[in-house]
């Protein structure tokens, strides 16, 4: 059963699914992820819900409740209004300029993990405390995850290539 509503001449309007596809985007909290440099697993990890949620949730479109909104609004330490608020701006000033204030400490960090002179090291952690000084809590933030390398398009992960047991195939036979 569909719902249709008529205009005051008595003629029908479009189908209200069909408004609500076409509607502007309300939020955009995947817009604010991608620019604060937060990866899907680390804001999955944050908020205690799975990636395909996360995922779901960063559709422009998608209708967040409230307590949503304050969740992703806590994972990623901007103001709700960011999420909210369609700007010209991508960010307020404040928090754009958090935002690349914490991208660089996690350049710096990942630099002093990976650098093998001591001069670079030591020059690097100059620049860290700098950083901590300008924004305490930068202290906070780790360096940009660097495990395992990429695979090509076509490159088949690891878990393709194990081989599995007799019993596994006699196990899924059963079914």
């Amino acid at each position: 059963m569909s719902i249709v509503e008529y205009d005051v001449a008595g003629t029908a309007s479009p189908d209200p699914i069909t408004l609500s596809a076409s509607a502007p985007s309300m939020q955009r909290v995947g817009e604010v992820r991608r620019q604060q440099g937060v990866s899907l697993r680390t804001i999955a990890r944050r908020m205690n819900v799975d990636v395909a949620s996360v995922r779901e949730q960063e559709d422009a479109h998608a209708d967040l409740s409230l307590s949503q909104l304050y969740k992703w609004q806590a994972a990623l330490e901007v103001p709700v209004n960011e999420l909210l608020a369609e700007s010209e701006d991508a960010l307020s000033p404040p928090v754009l300029q958090r935002s690349r204030l914490v991208r660089l400490m996690k350049s710096a960090l990942t630099i002093k993990e990976h650098a093998k002179q001591e001069s670079v090291r030591r020059m690097v952690q100059n620049l860290i405390e700098q950083l901590e000084e300008m924004m305490p809590e930068l202290s906070d933030i780790g360096p940009w995850h660097n495990i395992g390398k990429r695979r090509r398009l076509n490159e088949l992960g690891v878990a393709a290539e194990r081989r599995f047991s007799e019993e596994v195939f006699m196990d899924l036979t059963d079914f």
